[in-house]
C-alpha cells in the first residue's frame, strides 16, 4: 500500500537534493538570474526550477530581487522572478597560525574580508599559550565583523607543519610541530563550527592556483624562517596520507643546501657570521648591530651593490636553484612560485637563481616566478578552502537567522 503519488521516497530525496545543489551552484557567483536563466543552465522544468528557488530562499541561501520589469530589463510580458545568492548567508574564517604571527580574516562567502587581526606568537610558548593566542586573533576579527560566532560556517587554520588527512597532528616526536598544532582541529569545536587544520605552504598553493595562470604542476615555496612546498599535481593539491608531501626535511641530505631553514633566516645568519668573521669590514652592514640585522637589510643592501651582502645573495640563490632543481626532477614541475611574506624583496635572488637553474637540470623547462600576493598569502589560501568546504556542504547545514 502507497501513501499516495506525492509520497516522498528516499530517491525522491536524493533527486531534489542533487537539483538543489545545481541551482545553488549556478547561483553561487552572485550574478542575479531568473528561472529561465536556470532551466537553460540546469535543464530543469520551470516548476522544479520555481520549487527549489523558494526552498533556497527560505532556507537563506537566497535572495528574491526585484522582477525583471522593475530592474528595466524588459517591459513586455510577464514579469520574471529574479533570484540571487546571499554572501552573507554566512561567514568564514581563515586564519595563518605562524611561528611568530597569527593573522585571522572574517569573510563572506565571496571572499571579501570583513574583518582582520594579526598577533604577534611566541614559538616557544607551550600548547594552552599558543591555542589562546589562536583563539584571542580569531575571536577578535569576528568581533569586528559585527556578526556573531554563530554566522560561522567553517574555519581554515594554515599550521607551518605537516597535518594529517583526519586534520590531526603528523610527525608529533618532532617538537616543533607539536607546538605548531597543539591540536587546533577541535579548538572552536563547542562551537559548532567546521574546522579544518591545514599545513601552510598548501594554503599558499591554494592561493596561488586562484591568482595564476592555470599551471596544472607547480611548487609554492615559502621561505622565510624555513622552506616548506605546497605541490599540485595534474591541477590537484597533493597531501599524502601523513601531510608530508611537500616538507622539505629532505633538504638535510642535499649537497649545496644542507638543510630546510628559509632563505629569509639563512640571509639574516650568513651575514651575521660574514660579519663576526671580519669579512668586508666595510661593509654597510657591519654599523648595524647583530641583533637588528634582518633579510631586508641584507637584500637592501646586496641591490645597493654591498659586496657582503652580494656575496649572501649569490649564496641563496644558488641554494634555490637547487631545490628548485630537486623539485622540478621528482616532480616534473611546469612551475616553482617562491611566495609568502619575504617574496617581494626577493627579486635578486630569484633573478640569479634563474641563471644558474640550467646548469642543474637535464631539461630546463620549470618556470621560476616570485608570487604578488603578499604576506598574506597563507591566510588567503585558507579563506578560499573555508568557502569551498562551505560550498561542497551547504545543503547539509541550516543558517542561523539571528547572527
Amino acid at each position: 500500500m502507497t501513501n499516495g503519488p506525492e509520497a516522498a521516497t528516499p530517491s525522491t530525496h536524493l533527486v531534489r537534493r542533487i537539483n538543489a545543489e545545481r541551482v545553488l551552484q549556478e547561483v553561487w557567483a552572485g550574478v542575479p538570474v531568473t528561472a529561465s536563466d536556470l532551466m537553460a543552465a540546469t535543464g530543469l522544468a520551470r516548476s522544479t526550477v520555481l520549487a527549489l528557488c523558494r526552498e533556497l530562499t527560505d532556507r537563506g541561501w537566497l535572495v528574491e530581487l526585484d522582477d525583471a520589469r522593475a530592474a528595466g530589463a524588459y517591459t513586455k510580458g510577464r514579469p520574471a522572478l529574479r533570484y540571487a545568492f546571499r554572501p552573507d548567508a554566512a561567514l568564514v574564517v581563515g586564519v595563518d597560525a605562524g611561528q611568530h604571527r597569527v593573522s585571522a580574516a572574517v569573510t563572506d562567502l565571496h571572499g571579501r574580508v570583513l574583518a582582520e587581526e594579526s598577533v604577534q606568537a611566541d614559538p616557544a610558548c607551550d600548547a594552552d599559550a599558543r591555542r589562546a593566542t589562536v583563539r584571542g586573533a580569531v575571536d577578535t576579527a569576528v568581533a569586528r565583523s559585527g556578526r556573531s560566532h554563530r554566522a560561522v560556517a567553517a574555519a581554515v587554520l594554515g599550521v607551518p607543519a605537516p597535518v594529517g588527512t583526519s586534520g590531526a597532528p603528523a610527525g608529533t616526536r618532532n617538537p616543533f610541530w607539536a607546538r605548531m598544532n597543539p591540536g587546533l582541529d577541535d579548538l572552536f569545536a563547542a562551537r559548532g563550527w567546521d574546522v579544518v587544520v591545514e599545513n601552510d605552504a598548501n594554503l599558499a598553493a591554494v592561493a596561488e592556483a586562484e591568482h595564476g595562470d592555470g599551471a596544472a604542476a607547480y611548487a609554492a615555496l615559502l621561505v622565510g624562517e624555513r622552506i616548506g612546498a605546497g605541490i599540485v599535481l595534474d591541477g590537484a593539491l597533493r597531501r599524502g596520507p601523513r601531510g608530508a608531501i611537500g616538507e622539505m626535511r629532505i633538504l638535510d641530505l642535499v649537497e649545496g643546501v644542507g638543510s630546510s631553514d628559509g632563505l629569509g633566516a639563512l640571509a639574516r645568519d650568513e651575514a651575521r657570521r660574514l660579519l663576526d668573521a671580519g669579512r668586508t669590514p666595510s661593509s654597510a652592514l657591519a654599523a648595524v648591530p647583530r641583533e637588528r640585522l634582518d633579510a631586508e637589510q641584507v637584500l637592501r643592501a646586496a641591490a645597493a651593490g654591498d659586496a657582503l651582502a652580494r656575496e649572501v645573495v649569490d649564496g641563496l640563490a644558488d641554494r634555490l636553484a637547487r631545490v628548485c632543481a630537486i623539485l622540478s626532477g621528482l616532480l616534473d614541475l611546469d612551475r616553482v612560485i617562491v611566495t609568502g611574506a619575504m617574496a617581494p624583496a626577493l627579486g635578486p635572488v630569484v633573478e640569479r637563481a634563474r641563471v644558474l637553474l640550467p646548469d642543474h637540470l637535464h631539461d630546463p623547462a620549470v618556470e621560476l616566478v616570485v608570487s604578488d600576493l603578499g604576506p598574506d598569502v597563507v591566510r588567503t589560501g585558507a579563506v578560499r578552502l573555508a568557502v569551498e568546504h562551505v560550498r561542497a556542504r551547504a545543503l547539509d547545514r541550516d543558517l542561523p537567522t539571528d547572527a
